[in-house]
């Protein structure tokens, strides 16, 4: 095992952060929550297992003195995190409006102010013809 925090801190944490990202996007593409396309899950999940297959092979099999550390690699894991808190939060209200009563301004708005009955909004009132005399 190649996990030394005392001698080697920047190797270690490189290797722990890689398996965390790699598992956070895992979990996510996993859950079938209906945020994320079926696209996006395969991606998330592509690229876990890619972030895990390079710190299991860092952490365990890895015997060489140099190694690659790919920094910007950590901005894909935040970026599909907050994907899918955006995705989650765009369906929820979607799923929220959709389910929303109608409200009662909007039934109050097309009253008429006569005696007769309600006209909801967007109706046109119509009066029944009166006959007109013939001369």
């Amino acid at each position: 095992m190649n996990l030394d925090f005392s001698a080697e801190p920047l190797f270690s944490w490189y290797v722990v952060l890689l398996l965390v990202s790699g598992l956070a996007m895992l979990g996510i593409g996993a859950v079938n929550s209906a945020c994320l396309s079926a696209g996006w899950r395969v991606f998330n999940i592509i690229a876990g297992v890619g972030f895990i297959g390079y710190g299991v092979y860092l952490g365990f099999i890895f015997q060489g003195s140099e190694y690659i550390i790919f920094f910007k690699a950590f901005i894909l894991p935040v970026v599909m995190i907050v994907n899918f808190v955006r995705s989650f939060a765009a369906r929820r209200q979607a799923a929220k409006a959709s389910q929303a009563p109608v409200p009662f301004a909007v039934y109050q708005a097309g009253l008429s102010t006569g005696a007769g009955p309600a006209t909801p909004a967007g109706a046109t009132e119509q009066t029944p013809a009166q006959p007109q005399p013939q001369a």
